[in-house]
């Protein structure tokens, strides 16, 4: 696996865009078909467990090797748990999402967030508390309170929203998100299909595009396999400043 140059180590700003561009690429996932009619798919009626991995390639100066891992199970009280893991050399990030489901809605009841570069660790917790309707943030142990309206998702839960919507027939979808200690509005819409090689085989996939609006620098794209339960097969986002990052699947594995 190849390391990032002693200079890159050295310079705190490359440091840090690597820790965003880890993130990103692991964090943003979309959705939805305009080409494919609601009819010639049928809309998924329970969650399948998987366990998928990853090859990614990250320019944050100089050329990053990631593995990731992406986990769906169910816990013994009956709570799905999604999980996503990428490390290198020098850094690692965890995030998972447990959470319930009520009519194919994804119910989110805790985001975990944990990332180490250098040592160096941020750890983030939400818990939803869907009674009261608001979420606590516990981020570096200082915990607040914020008010959020139903049908909020977190980080990951949105992801799996978006696998259980695609069928629907629509060519953009929107969540309210918790993201950042604040309540965020993520935009979606379809680009249509394509034939997607990767390290898994090659797949007929759902191309979704992030809409971030028209004055958007940034551009994320993800292709979703509908012969795999629209697993995520793809990801390419373009920063604003023209580098590039690339998640491909490379096994699906039985869990």
């Amino acid at each position: 696996m190849p390391r990032p140059k002693a200079s890159a180590l050295r310079n705190p700003y490359g440091v840090s865009m690597m820790y965003r561009r880890i993130k990103q690429i692991l964090c943003c996932t979309l959705l939805l078909a305009s080409s494919i009619s609601a009819q010639a798919l049928s809309p998924p009626t329970e969650l399948k467990p998987f366990r998928a991995l990853y090859e990614s390639q990250l320019d944050v100066g100089v050329e990053l090797a990631l593995d990731a891992v992406r986990e769906l199970r169910k816990d013994a009280n009956g709570h799905w748990i999604l999980t996503s893991t990428a490390e290198a050399v020098i850094a690692g990030i965890e995030e998972s999402s447990r959470f319930t489901l009520n009519d194919l809605q994804v119910i989110p009841q805790q985001y975990q967030y944990h990332r180490q570069v250098f040592g160096k660790r941020r750890d983030a917790v939400l818990d939803f508390d869907w009674p009261n309707s608001r979420v606590t943030n516990n981020v570096e142990d200082k915990p607040w309170h914020m008010d959020i309206p139903a049908g909020t998702l977190d980080k990951l839960g949105y992801q799996m929203q978006i696998r259980l919507d695609l069928p629907g027939g629509q060519t953009k979808l929107s969540y309210p998100v918790a993201d950042g200690g604040s309540l965020k509005q993520y935009d979606f819409e379809v680009l249509g299909t394509e034939s997607v090689e990767t390290p898994a085989g090659t797949f007929k996939a759902i191309k979704v595009q992030r809409d971030r609006g028209d004055d958007a620098k940034r551009e994320t794209y993800i292709w979703f396999a509908p012969e795999l339960d629209y697993m995520i097969v793809k990801l390419y986002q373009i920063e604003s400043d023209g580098k590039k990052a690339q998640l491909l699947l490379k096994k699906v594995e039985s869990p």
